[in-house]
């Protein structure tokens, strides 16, 4: 999948493919010519990427093939376990929960999966949950306090599911009590939105002791599609909305809604799937040290003035 804004790219990556099966059918040395060409393809790269518009990012995190939180927690985790059910309806699918080993340590994932094909996203629900899903991260987290292990959430959603059978199951029940109870768990908390973080559907599993955004991705009460068909009744404006909004990882860094942006592989995640994950948990294991270091009580009331302290003004 090639998107617009990556087209030049694409076109010289064929050129440069072109030329060295040329060398090597005709066995003729164009090392120089080829090392020229990849000297300008790193340098689009560089360029294209570094002036991304809020609207380019946005799509860069929905991006077929973009690393989803199965893929992560299979590379950053040993022996992971899934973990299913709300104990009350069903097992939602697009939330996903399970325990897995960081270098020793056991960890609760909490994340919302959306599916490669037609087949699974169906069966994801394309990564919108229903209040059961929600119901089944928080009975996991609330283990997860029990036997005294962190938790790190992974969001990836574009929303909670908004149909009538969700609402009827109490959505807004549901997420607004995880909002709740995430205030007052006693283990760390680690956030991280990895693709898309919409609405009350990211915020139901991301109120922890540290939030962070990838480089490439976005977080807002509403997507800009939703948007450009409130404000102009049409998606035609879905651009000006992105802009509007502010919703990347540095709009969300310089509100201080967020604690840090993790860096993605030049050119998005899932160019490097691997290297994203290591960095991943590099980071996770840093965060988990310095909670560490707090006490319990103390990382509560930390995480209560965190989001407290989100939109108030002082003159």
């Amino acid at each position: 999948m090639v998107l617009e804004f990556e087209k030049p790219i694409a076109d010289l990556e064929q050129k440069l493919q072109e030329m060295k099966e040329l060398a090597k059918g005709r066995n003729i040395d164009l090392s120089k010519d080829i090392q020229s060409l990849e000297g300008k393809i790193l340098a689009l790269k560089k360029e294209t990427f570094a002036n991304l518009t809020r609207w380019q990012r946005v799509q860069l995190s929905r991006h077929a093939d973009r690393p989803y939180a199965l893929d992560y927690i299979y590379e950053i985790t040993n022996d992971f376990i899934e973990l299913h059910g709300d104990r009350s309806v069903k097992d939602d699918k697009a939330m996903i929960g399970g325990l897995g080993d960081i270098d020793g340590r056991t960890v609760l994932f909490i994340g919302q999966q959306k599916g490669r094909n037609t087949k699974q996203r169906q069966e994801r629900n394309f990564g919108m949950a229903n209040p059961e899903g929600y119901r089944k991260a928080l009975r996991l987290m609330k283990m997860a306090e029990k036997f005294n292990k962190p938790i790190v959430t992974l969001i990836d959603t574009p929303g909670a599911f908004p149909g009538l059978e969700a609402e009827e199951r109490g959505q807004g029940e549901a997420i607004a009590r995880n909002i709740k109870e995430m205030f007052m768990l006693k283990v760390p908390v680690i956030c991280i939105i990895i693709g898309e973080g919409a609405s009350g559907g990211a915020l139901g599993i991301a109120i922890g002791d540290k939030v962070y955004m990838l480089e490439n991705t976005w977080y807002s009460v509403i997507s800009p599609e939703s948007c450009s068909s409130i404000l102009w009744r049409s998606w035609d404006y879905k651009e000006q909305a992105a802009e509007a909004l502010k919703l990347t990882a540095t709009d969300m860094k310089s509100n201080g809604l967020v604690d840090d942006i993790i860096p993605e592989p030049l050119g998005g995640a899932h160019k490097d799937l691997k290297g994203m994950a290591k960095t991943l948990k590099e980071v996770i294991a840093k965060a988990l040290a310095e909670l560490d270091k707090l006490e319990a009580e103390e990382r509560i009331s930390q995480r209560i003035d965190k989001f407290c302290a989100m939109g108030v003004v002082v003159e």
